[in-house]
């Protein structure tokens, strides 16, 4: 099945309104690309799959055409914490929104319905359970919808790593409000995922619309675990992030709250958050992560869908994840404003060992179990290749970089790669004498000849391969099996206690007709380079500068808090730092700012103006 591209769209009567819509509502001046196209493709009527990269804009691709289209938009997205972003970001920006989920009580959502049935709504946020109830679709059949908008539309594909089983029944929306378009998006699809939504989602006659995958304000760099990686993690966020909203991740909750606590205990505002805590400690975390500045939330992967904070200014995982898309999403978190952000990763043998443990203990389908496989190792190869990782990257969407980024740690720091056939000939050669059933530290202390009394009880000090290795340290050895896993010449025997065993591309290897290049392992001095990051923007070289930019950070928490908003629903950061850039000195050069549309000049001008005026 091919994805239908998107077709021109002839330039409607509406474009003009369009554009006023975004100046006058929004306060941008220009849709970017193809917001433009798309508005224009469900404003008359049509459907369309948007997949865009975090921050690219995907929200306006709906919320515009529901400003211009008679009706009410209806909006399907997968949390309450993400319908309760977007309402409260759209209400500061003058729009009529409201959200009808379990978080509201049964009078505020009455006072939503009887908005809905007045027609005093332009957009409704609503869970596709709540949606898929008989009651809500009854109730939608008797008032004007204007479109369906189906957010975070990856959560369809049943090989993603978001699945969510509801999402499957929105094909209904077709058969029960034939005539209203309906929109996708998701800024995570690879080439089946696309496929799968089309299919499910039954929007095979949809203009499909996809833009870059590219986040060229993220620096990604990954590391392979040498000492302590809590260490590690201090001296960069100490180094580069002081004061800044972050996001780690971890693999298991035992290790979130250990890391959480360790940074608090050092000096770091860091609050946990995984399944394994109460619904109220989970929802207190998440607002204060959304609502205070300089906060750090220490997660699992339950943590992040949907968050909207746009000036998360990096991304740390102590752990591999799972697969590239979710690797893509997860680091997409940082720079949604589009301002320098840094995605920093470490990662080590163990992290492959137990996540194909999970995966092999799981109750899925075998076809399922080998699909994640295939993504695991494709996200071990991201890891541990030399050359640009943005074009990987992007090469796994299906996308094309000409040249390399010059902005990830193997373009602004390349890797010293050697010649290890010799070595690789050696390790795979000791996994095969000692029986393809121990994992890598026996195997290591085999090739070092140590003195141990299981290698004794074996009788390993016996065979060939013992003591041949002492040319390299036991941390080299490790990287060598490493990477002789990610380039798929061993494999991991998940159901034998993560013994090791040889793959048929190992024969080339083992028989001398092929030669391997591996990278160097990093010394001291290299890992503490590569540690330099992105700064943001708004680090002002003038002190002046610097002051003001303050001032009217102090000025943005204290409205948000006097409205039990996020600080940036009342403006982004990128907004502040074209303040302290462009210092406007009244309503109308205020009015030019990026993010400062009508609603918002009025509420909050002459207090911003205040501010520049006495910097």
């Amino acid at each position: 099945m091919s994805i239908p591209s998107a077709t021109p769209v002839a330039t409607s009567p509406t474009s003009q309104e369009a554009l006023d819509v975004l100046r006058s509502v929004f306060g941008y001046e220009s849709f970017r690309e193809p917001q433009g196209e798309v508005i224009s493709t469900l404003v008359s009527g049509h459907d369309a799959l948007v997949l865009m990269p975090t921050g690219g804009g995907k929200s306006l691709c709906y919320q515009v055409p529901a400003l211009l289209r008679p009706g009410t938009a209806v909006v399907v997205s997968p949390l309450i914490s993400l319908m309760q972003d977007q309402v409260a970001a759209l209400t500061q920006a003058g729009v009529r929104a409201a959200f009808l989920n379990s978080s509201l009580s049964a009078q505020d959502a009455r006072e939503v319905l009887r908005r809905l049935h007045d027609g005093s709504l332009d957009l409704l946020y609503l869970a596709p359970e709540r949606l898929l109830q008989p009651a809500t679709l009854e109730r939608l059949a008797g008032v004007e919808i204007s479109l369906f908008a189906i957010d975070e539309a990856h959560c369809v594909s049943q090989w993603g790593h978001d699945f969510r089983p509801e999402y499957l029944q929105l094909s209904a929306l077709a058969e029960r409000f034939p005539g209203v378009p309906r929109i996708a998006l998701t800024a995570t699809a690879d080439e089946r995922t696309r496929r799968e939504i089309i299919e499910r989602l039954g929007l095979t006659a949809a203009r499909c619309f996809i833009s870059s995958f590219d986040r060229p304000n993220i620096r990604y760099m990954i590391r392979q675990s040498g000492g302590s990686v809590r260490n590690e993690l201090l001296a960069f966020i100490r180094e580069h992030h002081a004061g800044d909203a972050g996001i780690v991740y971890c693999l298991s909750r035992k290790r979130v709250d250990e890391v959480a606590s360790w940074l608090a205990a050092q000096g770091c505002e860091a609050l946990p958050y995984h399944a394994g805590m109460s619904a109220g400690e989970r929802a207190s975390n998440q607002a204060r992560f959304l609502n205070e500045e300089g906060l750090i939330i220490v997660a699992t992967i339950a943590f992040g869908m949907g968050i909207d904070k746009p000036n998360v200014r990096f991304v740390a995982h102590l752990n591999l994840p799972k697969s590239i898309e979710a690797y893509y999403q997860e680091t997409g978190r940082a720079g949604r404003d589009g301002l320098p952000a840094n995605a920093w990763m470490s990662y080590g043998l163990q992290d492959v060992i137990t996540l194909r443990q999970m995966m092999s203990a799981s109750e899925a389908e075998e076809t399922h179990k080998r699909v994640e496989r295939h993504k695991l190792d494709a996200m071990l190869g991201l890891c541990e290749m030399t050359t640009c990782r943005r074009q990987a990257l992007l090469g796994y969407f299906s996308e094309t970089l000409s040249e390399p980024c010059g902005n990830c740690d193997t373009c602004l720091w390349p890797p010293q790669v050697w010649d290890a056939t010799e070595a690789a000939r050696k390790a795979l050669s000791c996994v095969h004498r000692t029986g393809q059933r121990f994992g890598v530290t026996y195997l290591v202390d085999v090739l070092l000849g140590k003195d141990d009394e299981r290698i004794r009880r074996f009788g390993h000090e016996q065979i060939s391969t013992f003591g041949i290795g002492t040319e390299h340290s036991a941390t080299e050895w490790r990287a060598i099996f490493r990477q002789l896993i990610a380039r798929g010449l061993l494999d991991v025997d998940v159901e034998g206690h993560g013994g090791l065993r040889l793959t048929d591309a190992c024969r080339p290897v083992l028989r001398g007709e092929q030669t391997l290049w591996l990278r160097r392992e990093a010394t001291p001095a290299r890992r503490k380079a590569s540690r330099r990051t992105a700064r943001r923007d708004t680090a002002f070289t003038d002190p002046a500068d610097n002051a003001l930019w303050e001032a009217l950070r102090e000025t943005r928490l204290r409205l948000a808090r006097e409205q039990g908003v996020p600080p940036y629903v009342v403006f982004h950061d990128a907004s502040l730092a074209a303040m302290v850039e462009q210092r406007p000195g009244s309503m109308a050069e205020l009015a030019d700012i990026p993010g400062v549309g009508a609603a918002k000049l009025e509420a909050y001008g002459e207090t911003f103006l205040g501010v520049l005026r006495g910097a």
